[in-house]
């Protein structure tokens, strides 16, 4: 399946596939060596790129693109070796700052065609391993309102009270209360310029979030809890329902287009055809890892050590399940 229907990378509008390779790690090595091994592009010599970004010069033509520092790594390679091949295949020079410095990648070479064809690659390469850096930043809608947070309060007290001794279940895995989100969709923003980006288009996403709300306040309820496995013995997390009050889809409009503009900016990886509406309400990464709450809960680190709980009687009808009830769980975005 992997051939027949490969994973794609969408670079400024342009879509790819990416092939499997084989990624080579050197444990004695440092981190700056590590290798890429196998081709980058099969189709990236052949085909037309957009060479908007690719100026002549007395000496032939140049090209830059602007990479976080973080990433020079895997442009360069083990010992240069990545940064050599790419060089040698398309016959150009690629140019990368010292470490510790910031600033653009430069490509230059005798042919227009040879330029487009490395920063083509380059970009390729660098957005495979864009996907594998962990998440620094969350978009989200926080479920701040006062009337929230106290009745997840209660929650939180009802099922340490009647469900301690079931399997997994401990203090450690509930949400912080003040810290309560829908949570729209992870990024890893590698610097300012970046974080720079993302706060802006999150203020150009304000005249659409408008104009599904015609400017009216968002009415929304939290009731219902629910888990993310098929197995209600062995849960890693539990989640609250959210919907609008009126049973509008408004809400669910406004998180899909937040997370299609993020992802066409190229700030966020598409994971989901929509948006799953939740707030997390206990979660098993917060036992052994309490600043998971900052990523949202959408850690990578430590998935396989995770130790499940029982949501069994957590679930049951009419116990807990009241305590979203609208009188408490109503809240205004």
């Amino acid at each position: 399946m992997d051939v027949l229907r490969p994973a794609l990378i969408n670079i400024n509008g342009r879509i790819y596939r990416k092939n499997a390779v084989k990624e080579e790690h050197y444990e004695d090595e440092e981190e700056e060596a590590f290798s890429y091994s196998g081709p980058v592009s099969d189709s990236c010599l052949d085909e037309p790129c957009d060479t908007a970004n690719i100026e002549q010069t007395d000496k032939g033509f140049r090209c830059s693109i602007d990479v976080p520092s973080v990433l020079y790594k895997y442009i360069i390679g083990k010992k240069g070796e990545t940064r050599r091949r790419l060089e040698a295949e398309t016959k150009t020079t690629i140019s990368i700052p010292k470490p510790g410095e910031e600033g653009p990648i430069v490509i230059t070479g005798s042919q227009k065609a040879a330029v487009a064809s490395a920063l083509t690659r380059v970009e390729v390469l660098i957005e495979s391993f864009r996907r594998k850096q962990p998440f620094t930043h969350f978009l989200s809608f926080g479920l701040n309102h006062p009337q929230i947070q106290e009745g997840f309060k209660r929650f939180k007290e009802e099922v340490l009270e009647h469900c301690s001794q079931d399997m997994g279940v401990d203090a450690s895995i509930f949400q912080n209360q003040t810290k309560l989100h829908l949570t729209i969709g992870t990024l890893a923003l590698l610097n300012e310029q970046e974080v720079t980006r993302a706060s802006e288009l999150l203020t150009e996403c304000q005249g659409f979030i408008r104009d599904i709300t015609e400017g009216k306040p968002l009415v929304l309820q939290v009731k219902g809890i629910e888990y993310m496995n098929d197995d209600p013995s062995m849960v890693d997390v539990l989640y609250a329902k959210v919907c609008v009050q009126d049973g509008s889809d408004k809400l669910q409009q406004i998180a899909d287009r937040l997370a299609e503009c993020f992802v066409a900016a190229g700030l966020m990886v598409k994971e989901w055809d929509r948006v799953k509406l939740h707030a997390t309400a206990m979660n098993t990464l917060f036992r052994n890892d309490p600043s998971v709450e900052n990523k949202g809960g959408a850690g990578k680190a430590g998935m396989k050590d995770r130790e499940a709980f029982d949501a069994r009687n957590i679930l049951k009808p009419g116990i807990f399940l009241e305590f979203w009830r609208p009188a408490g769980g109503i809240m205004v975005l």
